[in-house]
């Protein structure tokens, strides 16, 4: 039924007519302030404080494991260069001769590979010397990092790492 504008009251009302308005009207939705209300914000913030809880660890951790890595991956190779020396000399270099056999020629090493057996001797991941034992203390020889702290013993990334604990 369609009523002529007449019938239409000051405030925009007759009986039986919704009110009239100059915008269109959302399907199904209320029309509110655009923007964010602080209750949104609040959980987004919780939301990434929770992500951030979780995922900062394991990033922030991950060098102190690479380096534990990179060490016991020079050990195995300078262990199995030692093994290579044996073979060659019938036994490891003394404990006096140290890893550097494997870099010069020791003057009792009558079969010992021409080139050396390796270019020159690696640095731990934290830039101080490997050690060297031979007989060991945990074996027929040692070959470790004393770890971040430099100091025999501790804990965690402070740990020693040796050949005989590479699959700890």
């Amino acid at each position: 039924m369609l009523m002529p504008p007449s019938a239409l009251c000051v405030t925009g009302r007759s009986a039986g007519v919704l009110p009239v308005s100059n915008r269109p009207a959302r399907a199904g939705r209320l029309r509110h302030a655009d923007g964010f209300t602080l209750i949104e914000v609040m959980v987004v913030v919780v939301i990434l404080s929770i992500l951030a809880a979780v995922v900062v660890p394991r990033i922030m951790d991950n060098p102190d494991k690479a380096r534990v890595v990179k060490a016991k991956q020079d050990i195995r190779v300078i262990k199995n260069q030692m093994d290579l020396y044996r073979l060659h000399n019938f036994r490891y270099p003394t404990t006096e001769q140290g890893m550097e056999a494997l870099v010069q020629k020791p003057a009792d090493a009558p079969h010992w590979q021409q080139g050396g057996y390796l270019d020159k001797l690696p640095k731990d991941p934290w830039g101080k010397p490997y050690q060297y034992l031979s007989p060991g203390q945990h074996g027929e020889l040692d070959i470790y990092s004393l770890g971040a702290d430099g100091q025999p013993g501790g804990e965690g990334v402070d740990a020693d790492i040796g050949n005989w604990n590479l699959d700890d």
